[in-house]
């Protein structure tokens, strides 16, 4: 589970477990110093109170030897440690109080301590009296003997003597409890801070060796090992493999590895289809000037096709217009018989005229029966070329297969042409032959003269026919011109995005040729 984690997880629970921990263990550290310090504020308060004992019994002691010095001395110096004792003895006594001000039974011993101090001083100011009293008069100092004899002062300065003893007994008692508490206080917090010292490095330890192996399985090596690898792919060097371990299919390393191969392999892939691209533009450009200029040379081919059909249309215009003057003499023959010998020769120029000007009818049919068969092999290799050329060129395909369908109706118009013209120039010989037969015989003129007139208007139908069909044939040889012109345009546009695939490609290889694979 611990390795489904991510890292920035990983790190964040190891660290927090550790700082959870040391926070713990700084917890429990403050809380036995604060007891510890509580304690020694206790202890000092507690050396506070036995000073100030010690301050009273040594203040009753000078209250004391001041007494008995005076008492035997009957000199008033003496006295100045007794008055100084007192005056310092209250000083002590409250400061007492104001320290044990919470103890309620410290409180009572010091008022006890105080009634032995009192009882004390009056015991001490009558026997003052009773010295000053010896001293003025000598029968006073049997008195004053049996009073200092009778030991008053000695029971209450007992009396103080074993008050302050107990009231001192307390406080030492509370520092040795507190000495052994103190010392107790000292082992727990050495050993908390130690056995927890030890507790938490064993967990960093524990926790770390658990970070650095998830992090490893994730890496699968040394980051070195991946940064050195990322720099020779950034370096464009894709032929350094990366060390594996067996199985390893998770980790950083192995993607990175499997990326690298991929790359690699990508990346060569697209060298040798770069590569490819290049030379297929090449050849594709250089096929589509080849094109364009077979496309050129059939533009002008078209031109001329064009002319010689203009020329064929004025020709065809001509046999209509002799055809129609023939029918018009034949008619006139009828009723000018006499004139008939010179109509007959007319007619036989005529027909001669005419059967020439069908047998160049028929060779120029033929020639554009020939130039249709030849613009549908150009049509029939566009089409290829335009195969050849793929997605870019499946247009001029379509435009090719347009051209070749025209060059197919072409030469069907032109077989047409052909057959009407064959049969024009059997119709024109046998009205020759005919016109041959009426000048042997004049008798039959005027049946000669009416089939002529028959055979003559035939011709002039024929002769329509053939100039419709020849403005027929116009159409589709301009068609075919603008569709040549059309044809030229898209070869230009043609070679001009073949140059520019050539120019992309080439820049492809370039930029793939900075992989080492």
């Amino acid at each position: 589970m611990f390795d489904l984690w991510s890292l920035k997880k990983k790190l964040t629970v190891t660290f927090g477990v550790i700082l959870v921990f040391a926070g713990v263990l700084f917890t429990l550290a403050v809380m036995n110093v604060a007891k510890l310090r509580d304690i020694s504020n206790w202890n000092t308060h507690s050396y506070e109170v036995l000073a100030e004992g010690q301050g009273m019994l040594l203040n009753m002691l000078n209250i004391e030897t001041g007494l008995r010095g005076f008492v035997a001395s009957g000199k008033e110096t003496f006295l100045d440690p007794l008055n100084s004792g007192r005056a310092s003895f209250k000083k002590h006594i409250e400061r007492a109080r104001s320290l044990t001000a919470d103890n309620a039974q410290q409180q009572a011993r010091l008022a006890k301590l105080m009634g032995s101090h009192d009882k004390f001083n009056a015991v001490a100011d009558e026997l003052m009296k009773l010295r000053r009293a010896a001293t003025a008069d000598a029968a006073k100092a049997e008195e004053m003997l049996a009073e200092f004899s009778a030991g008053r002062d000695k029971v209450a300065m007992d009396a103080f003597r074993e008050g302050l003893a107990e009231f001192m007994k307390v406080e030492s008692d509370l520092l040795s409890q507190r000495a052994v508490e103190l010392e107790a206080t000292r082992t727990a917090t050495s050993r908390t801070l130690i056995i927890g010292g030890l507790l938490m490095c064993g967990l960093a330890v524990l926790m770390g060796t658990m970070l650095s192996r998830s992090v490893f399985r994730q890496l699968g090596a040394e980051p070195l090992v991946a940064l050195s690898s990322v720099a020779a792919v950034a370096d464009g060097n894709l032929t350094t493999p990366i060390d594996v371990k067996p199985g390893d299919t998770t980790s950083l390393v192995a993607k990175l590895e499997h990326m690298r191969a991929n790359l690699a392999r990508v990346v060569s892939d697209v060298r040798d289809n770069s590569e490819a691209v290049a030379t297929a533009s090449a050849q594709i450009a250089q096929g589509n000037q080849d094109l364009s200029q077979r496309t050129e040379e059939q533009a002008s081919a078209l031109q001329q096709t064009a002319a010689t059909m203009d020329e064929l249309g004025v020709t065809v215009r001509n046999n209509a217009d002799n055809a129609l003057q023939a029918n018009q003499l034949a008619q006139g023959a009828s009723s000018v018989a006499n004139q008939g010998g010179k109509v007959v020769s007319d007619v036989v120029d005529t027909m001669r005229s005419i059967n020439d000007s069908s047998r160049k009818i028929a060779d120029i049919i033929g020639t554009i029966d020939g130039i249709a068969f030849q613009t549908n092999i150009l049509a029939l290799n566009a089409a290829v070329e335009a195969a050849r050329a793929g997605e870019q060129g499946r247009g001029f395909a379509v435009v090719a297969g347009e051209v070749r369908t025209l060059a197919q109706r072409s030469a069907q118009a032109a077989r047409e042409i052909k057959s009407l013209i064959g049969s024009s120039v059997e119709q024109v010989e046998q009205g020759t032959a005919l016109v041959d037969k009426a000048g042997v015989t004049m008798s039959n003129i005027v049946q000669a003269i009416q089939r002529v007139t028959d055979i003559v208007a035939e011709i002039s139908s024929a002769s329509s026919e053939q100039s419709r069909g020849v403005g027929q044939v116009g159409q589709a040889v301009t068609q075919m011109d603008q569709v040549t012109q059309q044809n030229a345009a898209l070869v230009e546009e043609s070679a001009a995005a073949a140059e520019s695939l050539k120019t992309q490609a080439l820049q492809l290889v370039q930029v793939v040729s900075v992989f080492r694979v």
